[in-house]
């Protein structure tokens, strides 16, 4: 069962992170480098898609827990756990007594306790996880963030795709396929932010320069307008058109003062802010929060750092004193902030790592990696909470009722957002790809459970 792990053989860091804020060379100022051209990585507006209107979702938060949470200590608690399983609010629905204010929250979140999946190390299982698929050689696929803002569109100028802060910083190139969008275009990639737990965290590049006024840029506009027109009627390639679009979504954000207020985690009380958690974890959730609420369509809040669930050693002391804590916190907080500003009802809320982790204690304290039967959270966007769907083994070793694959899971999701989850896209070799791959590539299909 053991697992050679690279968070604990210490990986380096191989790459810069494939997405910065950079230059907008065509204003002379700052903004992101999503909204660059497609060779360095970006994201851009993204186009209208048709949903049905019965849809009652309208965005996802993610929370992702960075090496992959023990299933046995959490969502579905068995004898071999050094916790307690405790009663929530939900009917016959139990957690992991580590877990005190997420109990209170269950009548609003379902457990998936019968997930499978393949890939036993993190990369890979990061990858299976985010994109549905496994990784492959001769073809990157999509990822889920990048799916739902090509089908859902950009709203209010916002970002449809974000990604805060830089996850598994340390290793970062080994996972950026995981919060791209590959082959449907880069326009739809992740923005990814610094840490908003940072005393100097702040996009400036989301500011326009003192001495550059809007008149100016509408000015200068006309002018390169003007330049390159000529140039563009010889040679008007599909780039441009791309790089035109980067430019007008770069203006809306830098002229549009609520896009700027979205990313200010200044506005935002001293008491929310403790209430989250003044730590890159609390505050990455709470920054989440703020952007769906201003219409981002995805938000990944990757807090926790490189390898943090990843438990191989000390496994129930690390659960008890940081880890559970950090989780049943923000998680809280963000369920109780849902429902006060009535945003539950559209929000998605999806907490899960890249795997589980194994029904046997190694000997050093810790539990290893474990694909075979895992466990997650999902509720809100009008995905049905307090309910149980499958269930494990006595052990918590394999699947023993109702299978679901990471492609049923998205299917249920998009369902939830309107939509069309049996969609597939043409990919460069000419292979369809369903957006909800289920097992041995087949199309994954909604938990009738939950929607």
């Amino acid at each position: 069962m053991k697992t050679i792990c690279g968070h604990c053989r210490g990986i380096p860091q191989t790459r810069r992170d494939f997405l910065r804020v950079g230059a907008l060379s065509f204003l002379g100022i700052n903004l992101s480098d999503f909204l660059r051209h497609r060779s360095a990585g970006t994201l851009a507006l993204a186009g209208p898609a048709a949903v049905r209107s019965e849809a009652k979702a309208q965005s996802v938060i993610l929370i992702w827990l960075e090496g992959g949470i023990s299933h046995l200590d959490s969502w579905d608690v068995k004898a071999n756990s050094g916790f307690r399983p405790v009663a929530t609010n939900a009917n016959g629905v139990q957690v992991s007594e580590v877990f005190p204010g997420i109990a209170k929250h269950m009548d609003s979140l379902s457990i998936i306790r019968s997930m499978k999946s393949d890939e036993r190390n993190h990369p890979q299982g990061t990858i299976q996880t985010l994109t549905g698929h496994r990784p492959n050689p001769a073809l990157k696929f999509p990822s889920f963030g990048s799916i739902v803002s090509k089908e859902r569109g950009a709203r209010n100028n916002m970002p449809p795709f974000v990604v805060v802060p830089t996850p598994t910083e340390g290793d970062f190139f080994n996972y950026q396929e995981a919060y791209q969008a590959s082959f449907i275009g880069s326009e739809y990639d992740a923005m990814v932010l610094p840490d908003p737990s940072q005393p100097n965290f702040q996009l400036p590049n989301l500011n326009l320069p003192k001495t550059l006024s809007v008149d100016a840029i509408h000015d200068r506009r006309t002018m390169l307008g003007i330049v390159d027109r000529h140039f563009r009627q010889k040679e008007n390639l599909a780039e441009f058109v791309k790089m035109d679009a980067f430019q007008e979504q770069a203006l809306k954000m830098l002229l549009d003062p609520k896009v700027k207020e979205a990313f200010d985690l200044s506005r935002e009380s001293d008491k929310t802010k403790d209430r989250y958690g003044r730590h890159r974890v609390g505050q990455s959730v709470l920054l989440a929060r703020r952007l769906v609420e201003a219409g981002c369509r995805f938000v990944t809040a990757a807090g926790y750092k490189h390898g943090q669930w990843d438990t191989h050693d000390d496994n129930d002391k690390r659960l008890r004193d940081t880890l559970a804590p950090l989780l049943d916190r923000s998680l809280s907080a963000l369920m109780e902030d849902l429902k006060q500003r009535g945003l539950l009802e559209s929000t998605v809320v999806l907490v899960t790592g890249e795997f589980g982790r194994t029904p046997v204690i190694n000997p050093k304290g810790g539990r290893d990696h474990w694909p075979d039967c895992w466990s997650l959270l999902v509720g809100g966007g009008g995905i049905r909470g307090g309910c149980i769907v499958g269930a494990s083994d006595k052990d918590g070793a394999t699947v023993a009722e109702r299978p679901v694959s990471i492609g049923d899971l998205y299917a249920t999701v998009y369902k939830a957002l309107g939509i069309e989850w049996t969609k597939s896209y043409m990919s460069p070799i000419a292979r369809p790809v369903y957006i909800a791959n289920g097992f041995d590539d087949t199309l994954g299909t909604p938990l009738k459970e939950l929607i």
